[in-house]
C-alpha cells in the first residue's frame, strides 16, 4: 500500500519521539559511585515539573539526533536546583531534545544533590559526578558518532555552577578517581554553555543556598575562593556562552564577573545580558529575553557545531 505525504510526515515524527522516549538513565560509576555512601533505596523522590531530590544513583540520559542530522558535536547537560533538587525537565531534557533538534547529541546528567547533609553529597561528590560525566561521552565518542573534540557542557543556576567548575578546574585531581579507564580520560570540556549560572560563592552575590548546599555550614576562605570559579578562568579555559538578566535572583555579577575574567585571560566568550526575565525559565523565556535560544543557535554555528 502506497503511503501519501501526511502518512509518511506522521511515521517520521513517531519515530523521532520514539528514538527520545526510549532514552534511559544509565549508570556514571561501576558499582557504587565514590564520594558518599549510597542511601536506602526509595530515599530520592520526585517533585512537581520532573524535579528530583535525594538522589540515589547518579546516572546519565542521552538524546542521539537524527544520523542525517548530526554534526558530531555533544553537549553534556547539568540541570539547576541550588545543589539541593535537580529541575530535570526544563533545565535538563527540554535542553537535550533542543539540541538534537539541531544536530547535537545532548547528555542529561543525573548528579548527586540533597537537602539533606546526612547523605554527605557535598564538594566533591556533584563535580565527581560531573567529570565522570564528560569523561564517559568522550569514551563513548566513536560510538555515539560523536567527535571527542567536540563536547561541551552546559547549566543552568547550579548547575551552571557545576558546570564553570568542569570549564575551569578540569585539572583537578581527587583520590577518588582513577580507578578505572574511563577515569583516564579527559574531563576538558571544548566548550561551555552557562546559563543564568552561579558562579562566585562570595556572600556579596552568591546564592546562599547553593553555597550552603555544596560547601557547607561554615566553609573556610580557601574553599570560597576555590570554587569561585571566576577565579580559576586561565588562558587554557574553553570559550563560553554567558547569559543572565539584570533582575535575577541570582545577581547578574555572577556572570559578568565570569566573562571579565575570560577577557583577562583571552579567553573567548559571548556574554548576553538582558533587562527582564528573572530565573528558572530553561527555553521559555519571556518578551526580549524569548529570542535568547537563537542567539544561542547562532553561537554554536560559529563554531561548526551546528549546520
Amino acid at each position: 500500500m502506497a503511503l501519501d505525504g501526511f502518512m509518511i510526515r506522521t511515521l517520521i515524527l513517531l519515530m523521532a519521539t520514539i528514538s527520545f522516549t526510549n532514552a534511559e538513565f544509565l549508570p556514571l560509576w561501576p558499582g557504587e559511585a565514590p564520594g558518599a555512601k549510597v542511601p536506602p533505596k526509595g530515599t530520592e523522590k520526585m517533585g512537581e515539573g520532573g524535579r528530583l531530590s535525594d538522589i540515589e544513583v547518579p546516572q546519565y540520559q542521552v538524546y542521539l539526533p537524527e544520523k542525517a542530522k548530526a554534526t558530531g558535536a555533544a553537549v553534556v547537560i547539568f540541570p539547576g536546583g541550588g545543589y539541593t533538587i535537580l529541575a530535570m525537565d526544563h533545565e535538563g531534557h527540554d535542553y537535550a531534545k533542543w539540541l538534537a533538534e539541531r544536530g547535537v547529541a545532548g547528555i542529561v546528567v543525573k548528579y548527586r544533590v540533597s537537602g539533606n547533609d546526612a547523605l554527605g553529597y557535598h564538594f566533591p561528590v556533584p563535580f565527581l559526578d560531573a567529570r565522570r560525566a564528560i569523561r564517559t561521552v568522550r569514551s563513548k565518542a566513536g560510538e555515539w558518532g560523536i567527535d571527542s573534540k567536540k563536547i561541551g557542557v552546559m547549566g543552568s543556576s547550579a548547575g551552571g555552577h557545576l558546570a564553570s567548575l568542569c570549564t575551569t578546574r578540569y585539572g583537578d585531581m581527587f583520590p577518588e578517581e582513577g580507578k578505572d579507564a574511563i577515569d583516564g580520560v579527559s574531563c576538558r570540556p571544548d566548550f561551555s554553555i552557562l546559563i543564568y549560572p552561579v558562579i562566585s560563592m562570595d556572600s556579596a552575590i552568591s546564592h546562599g543556598g547553593s553555597r550552603r548546599r555544596l560547601l557547607g555550614e561554615n566553609p573556610t576562605a580557601e574553599e570560597l575562593a576555590l570554587y569561585s570559579t571566576e577565579k580559576a578562568v586561565g588562558k587554557d579555559t574553553p570559550p563560553v556562552f554567558l547569559l543572565t538578566t539584570s533582575d535575577d535572583m541570582v545577581d547578574c555579577r555572577n556572570s559578568l564577573n565570569f566573562a571579565a575574567a575570560c577577557k583577562e585571560h583571552g579567553v573567548p566568550a559571548t556574554l548576553h545580558q538582558f533587562e527582564k526575565g528573572g530565573h528558572g525559565y530553561g527555553l521559555k523565556g519571556k518578551g526580549a529575553l524569548a529570542i535568547w535560544p537563537t542567539l544561542l543557535e547562532s553561537w554554536l554555528r560559529e563554531r561548526a557545531l551546528v549546520r
